[in-house]
């Protein structure tokens, strides 16, 4: 069995009030910044904040009374797990999400809000997955994967309708691929609908599983990502068929690029998103030449970030632009001395975040210091300025860091 079209607008009409229909926003700071139309489709402004519900919604709903009264139970470290718990609340049917062991306490906490049963086992998401079906089998419990499922996928395709719906002309859509339900489903739609549309996915350098299994290729997976979400060692079996079919290219995208793009988007877009809801802009980033023209429509999938994580992706993506250095400076150790350093460094506009004292090293005169100083700058020439200035003042001063090779 496979997904079609019509499987599509009938889950349409079975979720339309009982999800967000999210906007398909213009963004004219990435036009600029990348040279071609751009559009966001908005999957993080869910409820759950991601996609994830769409599909979850779906499958519960396809449920025989018997089935839903027995209750669904899903594995999952994130999304998935809040689509089902959050729908099945609803919906009054027991739900029971298995998440490995280590799952962060924020996750847990917003999936047991929910009312469902939490239950932590195993060390990764396929060990709680291989629990999970244990217990299906146990006690008679459907279970609900996250996408290698007809209704699943049915669900997430109903995405590719809104955006059709929304701009016809749209000549491009990048959608971000773990598994591989949403872009399965959106590419089933938009293809039916306009057979020229151009699909396009992206997963991780470091977790290449469609990718590879589209070309038959064993995968090289592994290592810690900000885009966790799509982080995955194995697509699934329907949408691999699905994607080997209707999808034109997979790029990938390395760490680095995940990180601007969750970076571009909060400031320059002011949209929140995770790292897997970011990989269509970086996927963009990476390969805009090939869109030079056309319409282009990136699915943000998802904007559960932490927000720990979200404030250090901030600050270092303004330390690799310019506008905050961290400074060594070299001082006597005499009162008065502090103020000095501050005085050069304010009066060039620069503002101090922090400063330690280094006093203790052994390699620094007893009577000596040195100051690491965090300031917040306009720009590389900005830095420049400072360190010369302290320089003239008597200060010796080096740039450290992600800044050092442009400012020192």
């Amino acid at each position: 069995m496979t997904v079609t079209l019509a499987d599509i607008q009938k889950a349409a009409t079975l979720i339309e009030g009982s999800v967000v229909r999210t906007p398909l926003v213009p963004m004219q700071h990435l036009h600029d910044l990348l040279g071609f139309e751009t559009f966001l489709k908005l999957e993080n402004l869910q409820n759950i904040g991601s996609f994830k519900q769409r599909g979850a919604l779906v499958k519960l709903k396809s449920l025989s009374a018997k089935e839903a009264k027995a209750g669904v139970i899903a594995m999952s470290a994130g999304n998935h797990a809040q689509g089902v718990a959050y729908h099945a609340q609803k919906l009054g049917i027991p739900a029971t999400i298995v998440m490995p062991q280590g799952t962060p306490f924020g996750k847990i906490e917003a999936t047991t809000r929910y009312g469902a049963r939490i239950i932590l086992e195993g060390d990764s998401v396929d060990a709680a997955g291989s629990h999970a079906r244990d217990l299906a089998k146990k006690n008679g419990l459907i279970f609900v994967h996250p996408f290698d499922d007809e209704h699943i996928i049915a669900g997430q395709g109903t995405i590719g309708l809104e955006l059709l719906a929304d701009c016809p002309d749209i000549d491009t859509v990048i959608v971000p691929i773990g598994g591989g339900g949403i872009i399965a489903g959106i590419a089933t739609a938009v293809k039916a609908i306009k057979p020229s549309i151009e699909v396009i996915g992206v997963e991780s350098t470091l977790y290449p599983s469609m990718y590879s299994a589209t070309k038959s290729e064993t995968p090289v997976v592994g290592g810690p990502t900000l885009a966790e979400g799509i982080a995955l060692k194995a697509a699934g079996t329907i949408p691999k068929e699905i994607v080997s079919r209707l999808v034109d290219d997979i790029f990938l995208v390395d760490d680095l690029l995940i990180e601007r793009a969750v970076q571009l988007l909060a400031e320059r877009c002011h949209v929140v998103a995770e790292g897997a809801g970011a990989a269509s802009l970086a996927g963009a980033l990476a390969n805009r030449q090939r869109f030079s023209g056309k319409k282009v429509a990136m699915v943000i999938c998802g904007g559960n970030i932490d927000s720990r994580i979200l404030a250090s992706v901030l600050l270092r993506g303004m330390l690799r632009e310019g506008r905050m250095a961290s400074l060594r400076v070299e001082i006597s150790d005499r009162p008065g001395t502090l103020s000095k350093v501050a005085k050069v460094i304010g009066d060039t506009g620069g503002n101090i975040v922090e400063v330690i004292h280094q006093r203790m090293f052994y390699d620094v005169p007893v009577r000596s210091a040195e100051l690491d100083c965090v300031v917040e700058t306009k720009n590389r020439e900005h830095i420049q300025e400072i360190v010369a200035r302290l320089k003239e003042a008597g200060f010796p001063t080096t740039v450290l860091r992600a800044t050092q090779s442009e400012a020192s």
